[in-house]
């Protein structure tokens, strides 16, 4: 992709569980032959191989360790180390601190650890991370969840793009959104929390930090099962002067 744009396929935004057209979280972006599988919810996996095999992954990141976000890496493992995959190294992973060891807990059901660095080459993200793949640069913040959690911008020299994960408002998101080309924001609440309860956006809160970082674009995702996509992008368009859209399950938006 000679122009520097990156693409953002949909393969799924339900939470927190999925729908019967609609996998829990998981978004694949490409610059170009490179690819990223930015989170690994539940039925993700399915929907990752109409675009790409496991083994043309340049790696994957994961925001948290909640299953709506990560547990398609199970069968990941199976299908890397034992079926039709020919892994010639393991797959750069980016996870919150305790991912290896999380999934080696659960595959294991002996006594001998499973091998989960024979799949994944795992490094654990801190506030600041920074990592590339390919022309790709991304850089990790971690975000208000309640758990440790993340939000990444990934970056060629022609566009930005930021993934919120799952968090409430919080400074180190907005700071991270700074003139991003496109904010891929959750808005999982459909009211404001109580006092000490906020982990989610609200589609106010996703608008409030799209403007405050003067976001180009905002990309709702993650939108809550009592509120529908087009209840979600009218209320953040209420509060946002930019372009609103939802993030529609297998589909691609091109950034920059």
């Amino acid at each position: 992709m000679p122009d520097g744009r990156l693409d953002l396929t949909v393969l799924g935004c339900a939470t927190p569980y999925p729908t019967a057209d609609n996998p829990c979280s998981g978004y694949l972006v490409s610059s170009g032959n490179t690819h990223v599988w930015m989170d690994a919810g539940s039925g993700t996996l399915g929907p990752l191989q109409r675009y790409v095999r496991l083994d043309e992954l340049d790696a994957i990141w994961i925001s948290h360790l909640h299953a709506d976000h990560s547990a398609d890496l199970l069968t990941a493992y199976y299908g890397l180390l034992f079926s039709d995959i020919d892994l010639p190294s393991p797959i750069p992973l980016y996870g919150p601190p305790g991912t290896a060891d999380r999934l080696a807990h659960f595959l294991t059901n002996t006594p001998t650890r499973s091998p989960v660095e024979s799949a994944f080459a795992v490094t654990e993200l801190y506030d600041g991370h920074r990592a590339t793949a390919g022309p790709l640069r991304l850089t990790s913040r971690a975000v208000s969840h309640g758990i440790p959690a993340f939000a990444v911008r990934i970056e060629t020299e022609g566009a930005s793009l930021v993934y919120s994960g799952d968090t409430a408002p919080c400074p180190s998101l907005t700071e991270l959104a700074e003139d991003c080309d496109a904010l891929l924001c959750e808005a999982e609440s459909d009211r404001p929390p109580s006092e000490g309860e906020q982990v989610h956006h609200t589609p106010e809160g996703a608008a409030a930090t799209a403007r405050t970082a003067g976001a180009a674009r905002l990309i709702v995702t993650h939108v809550g099962r009592f509120l529908t996509a087009r209840q979600a992008v009218t209320r953040a368009a209420a509060r946002y002067d930019g372009p609103v859209e939802h993030a529609a399950s297998d589909v691609t938006y091109s950034i920059g």
